[in-house]
Order: structure tokens, then sequence, then C-alpha cells
């Protein structure tokens, strides 16, 4: 009976109150209508609450590269604002997103990415009951125009194919473009995680979380031939190629098809339009998006929906089939 009655005031002094002021209230309240009270951490700053929110989002499995994104973007605004997180209002929220737009002439999108960063942020702090409420609740989702992505064209992929004079880069190559894996998996992977026989591999993708990749015949071959021309003992399933051999890093792929792809002629050469090709040509060719969503690792099928452009030619075919 006691909670409910706290929540009710709680809920109705929304409006009035900002979160620290709720906080106290609401501690006041356990205090004197239950017998246990309620515990408060008096020493909380700014810089305790993002080492305990980085904890956890670790800890859920979140990648190290994205973890330094959303510390930039936070501290930005903790270094900017110079207030203690669980004081600032939907209002500074607001200021700070519009100061920030005209300061650094920034697109939507990235608005729009910062305010998916701080949402993540203070939905933590509320679930954690460091505050009430998410100041970020009330700061909806920035529209922004929706433009079709690139992908590689047929001609494209062999060209860059062509264009390899290392057979490591046309294993990589095929790698990319006929598992559909993220970089970061790919460099993750070790040579003990293919399966040569089913033509199978097993990768590492967001959140911890194995699945199972597939690639073709040809991928196989030119895999096993870089494999067999290889004399290091390194794990790892691509390696440099200066001694001594090391892994390869997201950096070095990313330099590497850029590298390819001004040899080839091709602009934008880059890991994960590799992954976008392969979601689009899986769905011009029918493959159910349950199925893709699998394959990509996807958590929510509005992603993988994302990801895949159907090609206008298909959507004229499809017409014609089903209505004209």
């Amino acid at each position: 009976m006691s909670e409910k009655i706290v929540n009710k005031i709680i809920q109705e002094m929304l409006q009035v109150l900002d979160n620290q002021q709720l906080i106290k209230l609401k501690e006041c309240l356990y205090k004197n209508l239950t017998s246990d009270g309620m515990k408060m951490d008096q020493d909380l700053d700014n810089e305790i609450l993002l080492q305990r929110y980085f904890s956890a989002k670790r800890t859920e499995g979140c990648s190290e590269r994205s973890l330094a994104y959303y510390k930039k973007t936070i501290e930005k605004l903790t270094d900017d604002l110079k207030i203690l997180v669980i004081k600032i209002t939907t209002d500074d929220l607001r200021k700070y997103l519009t100061d920030y737009q005209i300061k650094h002439h920034s697109s939507k999108v990235t608005i729009d990415n910062i305010r998916r960063i701080l949402s993540s942020f203070f939905n933590w702090l509320e679930d954690e009951d460091y505050i009430i409420k998410s100041p970020v609740r009330r700061i909806h989702k920035i529209k922004t125009r929706t433009t079709v992505k690139e992908t590689y064209s047929d001609e494209e992929l062999e060209c860059l194919r062509d264009n390899c004079s290392q057979i490591r880069d046309l294993a990589m190559i095929d790698m990319l473009a006929l598992t559909g894996m993220r970089v970061g998996e790919l460099v993750r992977l070790n040579i003990d995680d293919i399966n040569f026989l089913e033509r199978e591999c097993v990768v590492l993708g967001k959140g911890n979380k194995e699945r199972m990749t597939y690639f073709d015949a040809r991928s196989k071959l030119h895999l096993q031939s870089y494999l067999d021309s290889r004399s290091d003992s390194n794990s790892a399933l691509f390696v440099s190629l200066k001694n001594p051999k090391s892994r390869l890093t997201i950096g070095g792929i990313e330099s590497r098809l850029k590298y390819l792809g001004n040899k080839s002629g091709i602009l934008k050469v880059y890991p994960h339009k590799f992954r976008r090709t392969l979601a689009t040509v899986a769905i011009d060719k029918g493959m159910p998006i349950e199925q893709l969503q699998e394959l990509l690792g996807h958590k929510r099928i509005d992603t993988t929906l994302h990801y895949a452009m159907v090609k206008q030619q298909n959507v004229k075919i499809a017409h014609r089939k089903y209505i004209g």
C-alpha cells in the first residue's frame, strides 16, 4: 500500500519537480511510510555514474569502439552543461542539441545519433533508480530524409577481385561479400572457426552472441589457398602481410579496401557496404526476411529492413505480377 501511495505522489509531482528533487521526495516518503526506508548514494557525481553506466554496457557486450563513441558523446554533454546529470532537464537537453547543431553545422542524422546515445544513458539512470524519469523521453526521434544506401554491383565486386594481387585480399573480399558479417566479426575470426566441409563459420556478434554464417565453393578455394600460403603459427584467420604476422585490425581492413578501390577505380569501398549488398541481393532473390535477420545477426527485424534496399526494377516486375 505504501509503495502505491509513494508512486502516486511521485507521478503527480513529475511536472513540478526536477529529478533530484523527486529522488529526495521519494527517499523522504519511503523513510516515513515504510519500515526499511530507501537507501540513497549520497556521494554520486558524473564520473561515478558514467563509470557504472559503461561497466553495465560492457557487461551487455557492447564493443569497445561503440563504448568510446558513447563516452565521447556523453562527456561532451557533461563538460558543456557542467551540471550533475541527475539534475539535467528536458529543456537543458533541447537547448544543448540546438546549440550543438548550430555550432558544429551538424546534420539531422548526427543530432539524432546524439539524442539516441543520451536516451540510452538516461534510460539506464532511470532503470537503476538514479533518476525518476529520463529527460530524453519527451525529445522525439528527429525526422531525417531517407536516402538509398549504396551497394556494390556484380561488376564492381568482380573488378575488386581482379585487382587483388594478394590471395589474402581475395579471400577477405569473398568472406565479406558472401557471409555478410560485420568487419569487427571478421577480425575476430580464428582459423579454427572455419568448417571447410560444410562451408560455414561461427562468428561472435554483438552482445557476445554466436551465429553461423556461410560461404560458397569459390570462397572456400580462395580461403584454403590463402591458409596454405601461410607459414606462421598465428591463430587469426586474417593476418598482416608483413612479418611478424599479427591479427589484421579493423583499420587495416578499411585501409586495404580503400587501396583496392582506388586501384579498381571504384569510389567508396568500405567493409559495411558488402554487408548491405548481401542483404539487398538476398531480398531481391526472395530470401525470407526472418532468415536474413538470423544471417545478419540482427536483434530487431526493422534493422534488417533498413539494410535491405529493394531494387526498383523488382518493384516494377512485382507490380505487373500482382497488380497490373
